[in-house]
């Protein structure tokens, strides 16, 4: 039986919000088991250039991803939504082994079955090198900002 991950399609302006803020949160924690339950066991992605199929490849995916991307801290903007689909913006910062900042910037297009599990999810991502000095995402968002926009740059 599948399980539920509300809330559900079809989505209002209140619910896509919240289903923003909900992805945001978690793949704050880093942790690619609780990410991974979000999706759909056959979810399909599409992350840069690497295609997934499935909880396991996404956490495997994922597992790889926060061990070179240190200190990773996310936010997420919704941009759009309709019916079961939602499209966002987004910003992550992170180092590398070698201590340089990043800071990347991205825009998703999500698609959620019935029980709000998302069954597909495209990413496009640009990465800029930035200096320490230069962060101002540093750790997740304090539950007051939820729902505030992110900046272009």
């Amino acid at each position: 039986m599948p399980e539920d991950r509300p809330p559900f399609p079809p989505f209002t302006r209140e619910t896509a919000v919240q289903k923003v803020q909900a992805a945001e949160d978690a793949w704050n924690t880093r942790d690619p088991e609780r990410v991974a339950l979000a999706y759909t066991p056959d979810s399909v992605w599409r992350n840069r250039d690497t295609f997934l199929r499935g909880r396991e490849e996404i956490v495997a995916f994922l597992t790889r991803k926060w061990e070179r991307e240190l200190d990773y801290a996310l936010r997420k903007s919704l941009w759009s939504f309709h019916d079961d689909r939602i499209a966002v913006r987004f910003q992550y910062e992170c180092h590398d082994a070698d201590g340089r900042w990043w800071r990347s910037y991205g825009n998703e297009l999500w698609e959620f079955d019935e029980h709000g599990l998302m069954t597909r999810r495209e990413a496009s991502i640009d990465d800029v090198e930035i200096t320490e000095a230069d962060r101002r995402i540093h750790g997740p968002r304090p539950a007051d900002e939820h729902g505030l926009d992110i900046p272009l740059r």
